[in-house]
């Protein structure tokens, strides 16, 4: 019997402040609705940060959970285990990968990826092509190299000297990446959707014109899937789309629904760099999280649910449109899938955390990507009727935000 009572303020009492949660504290989930502790239900537009793209206990990844942990969680990686080799198995017969490594999060496959590039670069063409480019607004992690890497210099500013080599370009600007680009260029690394910069896709002939580069001056090319992987963009990998393959794909968050697992997929010919001993995880490949990984691409692979995220995207984009009929608070709607952002207009600029606070209080679990933005994630495969009535619910609170707007006293 467990009778030790916490509550969000023990939140603030034991945890080291580097997050500010909601007020109140969820327990329980079941599909695209979550219970508190209170017993207060929601409907979660979040996805745990585009993570649960299968909903809350899944009865098939549960009993996956169940079978595979009475046999086996871990054993280190002086073995191999069967989960993971069917996972590798099946990611590469998806994609353009004929090799994987397997880690617990987004930011160590691009740790992994990045370190890719650099050995592959050394050794085949010394120790001067080191640059690294990447984009401004870009997120890839909260590893130092990775949130050095990554175009937020909010994230890496504080904590001594960042890593040399690292360039930021305009997100989109062909130009700018074409006279970028160079001899001393290892790796370009681009979301195909930028995420936590506001959900902003990328221009196809942009991708195109990277993949040109890289080929011209014998850099590598990888693509951040971390977020837009796994069906959150109607396609199983967002890239398949674009008609542009990368060298290195990095894949997270969906990929285990919320266990957690991350990814680096790439080439036989640029897997041999990583020799034995040159990089290691210690749980990443682990059987319990690969036996869970490896039933969520089989399940969203299937077509008919990838042409569900397409459905599901056009019913969210329409009730985001009688939203903004009825409020005016949307200045443009944007993304793929059902990775959606909606940039709030001048008026309401820097208030989106308002709105997700708000939301909150009315029964939906939103998120932001930016001060400027609302960001909905939800399921991929969210049941229409769990999304009207979060859309209703959100309706509410967006009146409430405008309302007390429209009361505030002039400054």
């Amino acid at each position: 019997m467990n009778d030790l009572t916490v509550t969000r303020q023990t939140f603030d009492e034991v945890m080291v402040p580097v997050f500010s949660p909601a007020a109140f504290v969820p327990d329980r989930g079941l599909g695209s609705r979550v219970w508190d502790t209170e017993g207060r239900d929601y409907i979660d537009f979040a996805g745990g940060i585009a993570v649960t793209a299968l909903g809350h206990a899944h009865p098939e990844l549960l009993k996956v959970l169940h079978d595979q942990g009475g046999k086996l969680w871990h054993i280190g990686n002086g073995y191999t285990n069967e989960p993971v080799l069917r996972l590798a198995k099946r990611l590469e017969d998806l994609t353009f990968a004929d090799r994987a490594f397997f880690a617990n999060s987004g930011a160590e496959a691009n740790e992994a990826a990045l370190k890719l590039a650099r050995r592959v670069a050394f050794e085949r063409h010394g120790a001067d092509k080191v640059e690294i480019i990447s984009f401004t607004q870009s997120f890839h992690g909260r590893t130092f190299f990775t949130v050095s890497v990554g175009g937020q210099p909010k994230y890496s500013e504080g904590f001594g000297p960042v890593p040399a080599g690292i360039t930021h370009l305009p997100y989109n600007d062909i130009e700018a990446a074409k006279q970028a680009i160079g001899a001393q260029t290892c790796a370009v690394i681009v979301e195909p959707i930028q995420g936590e910069g506001g959900v902003i896709p990328a221009d196809p002939a942009f991708l195109r014109a990277l993949r040109e580069a890289c080929d011209q001056h014998g850099a590598l090319l990888i693509f951040d899937e971390v977020q837009t992987g796994v069906g959150r963009s109607g396609y199983f990998y967002a890239y398949q789309e674009t008609g542009v393959t990368p060298d290195i794909l990095t894949t997270a968050k969906a990929l285990g629904n919320g266990f957690p697992i991350g990814a680096m997929l790439t080439t036989k010919e640029l897997a041999v760099h990583f020799k034995v001993g040159v990089h290691g995880t210690t749980y990443g490949g682990n059987p319990l999280g690969s036996a869970i990984a490896e039933k969520v691409v089989e399940l969203v692979s299937d077509p008919r649910l990838l042409e569900g995220v397409h459905s599901r995207s056009e019913a969210l984009r329409g009730q985001l449109a009688k939203l903004n009929e009825r409020f005016g608070i949307f200045e443009e709607v944007r993304g793929k899938g059902l990775l959606i952002g909606a940039e709030l207009t001048d008026a309401f600029k820097g208030r989106a955390k308002d709105f997700v606070t708000a939301a909150g209080k009315h029964g939906v679990i939103m998120l932001m990507a930016g001060p400027d933005v609302l960001r909905f994630v939800p399921s991929l495969i969210i049941p229409l009727d769990d999304m009207y009535e979060g859309f209703a619910r959100l309706a509410k609170a967006i009146d409430e935000v405008v309302g007390a707007t429209a009361e505030a006293p002039a400054r």
